[in-house]
């Protein structure tokens, strides 16, 4: 987590001054008066910094996770050592990292993982953001291929060390698919923890311009919802947490606790959305959290489609099951973004471009 300055201006001295009869007073004609005064604004300055440092990082990581990392003492820092390295090299300048994760199924060539990059090579502005991507691999496949074709990969290795094919695909609502969707939203607690803000993405959406405008700066939540009602503020909206902004604050960690401690009130087989979407309410008031609802205009997808493709950021296949079906119409998707982009600009600014129906998705 970086705290200290990378202004360059701070690491170029200032031209001596000239001495001067007041200077050599200060210095050998009356030394007892300044020291203590400086000695004690420099005291209270110290105090001050470390009481913000304090506020700033999560009340159960702080100093004591650092001198882990610091010097390596304990093997079981090292994990989160190469993962704060990871998000600190792949993050923006405002600690905010894009992230996604993989399994060998998603990562086969011409599956999720090379239409989603391809999206963004494509895309009005959104090439450069791939410096921003980590991509968190589930299994050593996804990961191999992963190093392949982009720079930030993260192995993520499961708990205990568990024997499931995490490669394999996983369909929805699967005992399989609910434990990979909680290790993910434990995964995403740890980014928050370490400091990170992170805007998660589903590997079957594809970007076509920077969602990030679409963002509040008042925002401590921004989620999608799959039929937005009209309102961002309203928490009747019901979330989608495949396309999830979150900044680290300690309001953000203790929501994201008690969103996971909410899982034991619930029937066993309950996904994290589901739940999400019945604490949303009481944790953001109990906690201060402003929580947003993204415009399915802005960032979409199969369940609402965009009309107008010169406001679209992002389109997910939701309200769809299976990767061929995924794969298919994705590819569609991205064949409607070329031809938008090819056509002249004075044909683009008077729209009429549209998203052919995803005929595998939705018949």
């Amino acid at each position: 987590m970086p705290l200290l300055s990378d202004d360059p201006s701070s690491c170029v001295s200032p031209s001596p001054p000239s001495r001067s009869k007041s200077m050599d007073w200060k210095v050998r004609g009356d030394m007892n008066r300044p020291l203590p005064v400086i000695a004690f604004f420099l005291g209270a300055a110290l105090t001050a910094a470390f009481v913000f440092l304090g506020a700033t990082l999560d009340v159960n990581w702080r100093f004591s996770e650092m001198a882990v990392w610091g010097n390596g003492a304990r093997d079981e820092g090292k994990p989160y050592a190469e993962l704060a390295d990871m998000l600190k090299n792949a993050s923006m300048e405002d600690n905010t990292v894009i992230v996604t994760s993989i399994n060998q199924a998603y990562a086969a060539p011409g599956s999720l993982l090379d239409l989603f990059l391809e999206s963004f090579r494509l895309g009005e502005g959104t090439a450069r953001l791939l410096d921003h991507l980590l991509i968190v691999a589930v299994d050593p496949g996804a990961l191999q291929t992963c190093r392949s074709v982009h720079r930030h990969c993260y192995l993520l290795r499961p708990d205990g060390g568990g024997g499931a094919d995490l490669g394999a695909e996983k369909h929805f609502m699967t005992p399989e698919y609910l434990d990979m969707m909680w290790a993910r939203n434990r995964f995403q607690l740890t980014i928050l923890e370490l400091g990170f803000n992170f805007l998660f993405t589903d590997i079957d959406i594809l970007w076509f311009r920077n969602p990030m405008r679409h963002i509040a700066i008042t925002s401590d939540i921004a989620i999608a919802s799959d039929y937005f009602n009209g309102d961002p503020d309203s928490l009747l909206n019901l979330p989608n947490g495949g396309f999830l902004y979150v900044r680290s604050k300690n309001r953000t960690v203790e929501f994201y606790r008690r969103w996971r401690a909410a899982r034991r009130e619930f029937p066993a087989g309950t996904n994290e959305q589901h739940i999400l979407a019945q604490v949303q309410a009481p944790l953001t008031g109990q906690l201060g959290v402003r929580m947003q609802f993204l415009d399915t205009a802005n960032c979409g997808g199969f369940c609402q489609l965009s009309g107008d493709l010169r406001r679209v950021s992002t389109m997910h296949a939701n309200c769809c099951t299976g990767l061929p079906n995924k794969v298919q119409d994705l590819q569609s998707v991205l064949r409607d973004w070329r031809n938008y982009t090819l056509a002249p600009q004075e044909l683009r600014r008077r729209g009429g471009f549209g998203w052919t129906k995803p005929g595998r998705c939705i018949r």
